[in-house]
Formats: C-alpha cells, structure tokens, sequence
C-alpha cells in the first residue's frame, strides 16, 4: 500500500508497535514519512518489527520497552522519544487486549488488568505526551478503540467497559486540549484479521465467515484499513475534527423487516 497522507519530519509515537494494528500502522507512518518510535513490553518483539519496517520503508523507528500500564514507565517512554527525536508530533494509544471471563465469576485481578491495559495506559501516554503535543502546534492524539466500546461484548465485559471509557476520554481530552492545539480522537476498529485474532479463531473454532455475514461488507476488516484511518485522523486532512469517533467495522448491522436484496 503506497503512502496516502505527507508526514515527512513528524514524530510518531505508536504503542503495542510490535505487532498487529501497531506494527501495521507504525509501518505506514514510516511509508508517509515520519520518524517513528514503537513501545511496548517486549523488546525483542520490537526490534523484530521494526527491523522489518525498516527494510519495508527505509524509515528511522526507535524502539522503547514500556509496559503502558505502569504510569512511571510511560512517562520515561515519552521522554526518552522527545529527547531521541527532538519532539512529538503523534500519539497512537494502541495498546490493548481482552481476557475473556463472565462477568459473574470475573476475577478483580482481571477486571483491574483490562481496564488498566485499554484505558489507564492512553491516560499515562497522553498525559506524558501532552507538553510536547502542545508544543509542536499541531499536535494529534488517536486512540484505538473497538466495537465493544460501542455496542459492548458479553464475555468481555472489562474489556468494553474499557474501551467505552477510552471513547469518554477521547471527548473529554478533545475539550480540554483543543485550546492548546491539540486534538483527540479515536479509531474503533471491529472484526480485525490480524495475525493474532487469526490464530485465536483457529485455536477456538470461531467462524469469521460465518460471522461476517452480518456485516454489510461481508468480510473481516485488514490492519491496513484501521492505520490508514489512523493516519487519517493524525493528518491535515482531518485539521478540524476532534473528540470523535470513527468506526471501521465493515457497516452497521441492522436488521430489516423486508428482503432487500437485489
């Protein structure tokens, strides 16, 4: 996919980089020309990813091993990052993942994990970030959310919680740091066919075609078409819009009383 959005000399901070929708979108960053550094808890991992975006894009990717739901770790992550590249421009609170459970025998430790890894972990970044957002005059936070945020998962109930919170945050944060320059927004991705998701499927026998037939676009979506969505709300295209959401879920899944179909 060639570059769709000119970020030539931004600085792009993008967490849980080192797979996935992260990894993914990171790699597109570097196709639009930014300066990339990659956070999350395995280092590892990280330089995997980003060796293999550098060779994809030539582009320049520091790595920083944080776990994002530790506020201290956070904070040196943003300021190892403005010190490195000399400021930032983009925040992508990416980070996240679900530990499934119901909600009548759900665990306090696993309640306390979701919510600290899909929502505190944006709160600590962007709190870090938000200086040099300010800073740079143009500054974008993007926050990526799910579906379950919107309509809930039953199963997942820590996790929809806390991306509906992510949501909240988003508006809240939009508000607050709109006057300084600085706008908030989300990505809420649905049905993704990530390396991962796809091997969970296999391991438990989900259907995602079977699944995917209510959907208007009868298909899982790809992690290239949540980064561009992220790019695009990072981007000038997107100058004045903040404290939205924007779904990319492949259509609203609605039910009808007649036959539609042609």
């Amino acid at each position: 996919m060639g570059a769709t959005f000119n970020f030539t000399g931004k600085i792009v901070i993008v967490t849980g980089g080192g797979s996935g929708i992260g990894e993914v979108t990171a790699t597109e960053f570097l196709r639009a020309g930014a300066k990339v550094a990659i956070a999350g808890r395995k280092l590892d991992r990280l330089e995997l990813a980003a060796a293999n975006m550098r060779a994809k894009t030539g582009g320049e990717v520091l790595c920083v091993a944080t776990d994002v739901r530790d506020l201290e770790q956070c904070q040196a992550m943003v300021e190892t990052v403005a010190a490195h590249f000399g400021g930032i421009d983009v925040l992508v609170n990416n980070a996240g993942g679900a530990r499934h459970a119901a909600l009548r025998t759900m665990p306090l430790e696993t309640w306390r994990q979701d919510m600290s890894l899909n929502l505190d972990s944006a709160f600590f970044c962007s709190q870090a970030a938000y200086p040099h957002l300010k800073a740079s005059g143009e500054g974008a936070i993007v926050n990526i959310s799910s579906l379950a945020g919107n309509n809930g998962t039953m199963g997942c109930g820590a996790y929809s919680a806390g991306k509906a919170g992510l949501q909240m945050l988003t508006r809240v944060a939009a508000a607050e740091w709109g006057p300084k320059g600085v706008r908030v927004n989300a990505v809420a991705a649905g049905m993704i066919a990530t390396p991962l998701a796809m091997a969970n499927w296999a391991k438990t026998g989900f259907d995602a075609s079977k699944a995917c037939t209510a959907f208007p676009l009868r298909r899982p979506g790809r992690p290239e078409e949540v980064a561009q969505a992220v790019l695009f709300m990072a981007s000038d295209a997107a100058s004045y819009i903040t404290g939205e959401t924007l779904i990319v879920g492949g259509g609203p899944q609605l039910k009808g009383m007649i036959d539609t179909d042609d």
